[in-house]
């Protein structure tokens, strides 16, 4: 007899349909405007994995005679609208939302118990990690992404001998330049929100509703202040910041996605920057970073909040399964 499911395995399934619905709805407008065959090729691939997963998943819920999520359906998107962005933001988004899901599926891993499910995020996670890998090799190839700076091969152990180590740029500690880690934590924050600005300016130009346009260009506005904020911290160092020339929104003012799952997506990569976040405060040994960090995750947090008040305002927010019904 199969053992019951677990709340947190119950939980991260309902949290896995909302997340592959959402992107497959965004995949099928992509691959109805994508005329790069390579692109394509790519974004297909990762369509069909994820439609696989999608009817796994469902087949779950029916057999455990649990309720299907609403997740996200053919009324959340219009394929055939006009390109909202340009035709490298389909597999630069690729590249970012996988970075999330491969998160998101070590994760859910560490919180599986029945055999079953640990398979299937192990499944969901090496397909999440090809395709990232995939997707990054592509960029490269075709000169869009920029690898990250390189620095001095060490040739010796170190250890570190002084407590201004720990200490930061300003007019009372001596400067220390950036070591790798920091280094790696600052230019992938600001790569990321680069893509999160493009995004957020597609959205506000599209979106039909004032207070959602505020909130997307105030989301947009946010990852501006992250990224000159990141790239100062670069420049003092003599460091030159990650820059992309594409991914930029077109023209149109049609949005080919629902306001509800742009506000999903909007919360969802809020909720990874403030992993993000918490990952450069926690490996950070400069002191001006850590305080700089919080201070960038308490503008999300609040950010996120604001985001999740409109959603429940608009009736958007689908409700996570419950350990017991509230009388």
């Amino acid at each position: 007899m199969t053992e019951q499911l677990a709340s947190s395995e119950i939980g991260n399934l309902w949290m896995t349909y909302h997340q592959k619905t959402m992107f497959a709805r965004m995949l099928e407008h992509f691959l109805h405007t994508q005329q790069n065959e390579k692109i394509k090729q790519q974004l297909q691939s990762y369509y069909d994995q994820e439609t696989a997963y999608i009817n796994e998943i469902s087949g779950i819920f029916q057999a455990e005679k649990i309720v299907m999520p609403v997740g996200y359906n053919d009324s959340d998107v219009k394929p055939d609208t006009p390109r909202l962005y340009d035709e490298y933001f389909d597999i630069l988004f690729l590249r970012i939302l996988m970075k999330v899901t491969i998160g998101l599926n070590a994760l859910h891993l560490s919180m599986t118990y029945r055999s079953d499910m640990s398979d299937l995020f192990m499944r969901m996670s090496q397909s999440s990690q090809q395709t990232y890998t995939a997707a990054t090799q592509f960029l490269l190839d075709e000169g869009i992404l920029t690898r990250p700076p390189m620095i001095p091969m060490p040739d010796k152990v170190e250890f570190v001998k002084e407590k201004k180590y720990m200490a930061g740029f300003d007019a009372f500690s001596e400067k220390r330049p950036l070591n790798a880690i920091e280094l790696s934590l600052l230019y992938q924050g600001i790569e990321t929100n680069i893509l999160g600005f493009q995004l957020l300016k597609g959205f506000e130009q599209a979106s039909d509703d004032k207070e959602l346009k505020q909130y997307f260009k105030e989301g947009k506005n946010l990852a501006k202040q992250i990224i000159e904020s990141f790239s100062e911290t670069l420049l003092k160092s003599d460091i030159q910041p990650p820059a992309v020339a594409w991914g930029n929104p077109t023209f149109s003012e049609e949005s080919p996605f629902s306001e509800k799952m742009m506000m999903y997506l909007t919360n969802l990569l809020s909720s990874f920057g403030l992993t993000s976040n918490a990952l450069g405060t926690s490996f950070s040994l400069r002191s001006d970073l850590p305080a700089k960090m919080t201070i960038i995750a308490k503008d999300i947090f609040t950010y996120a909040k604001k985001g999740g008040k409109l959603m429940i305002k608009h009736g958007w927010m689908e409700e996570p399964p419950q350990t017991s019904r509230q009388s």
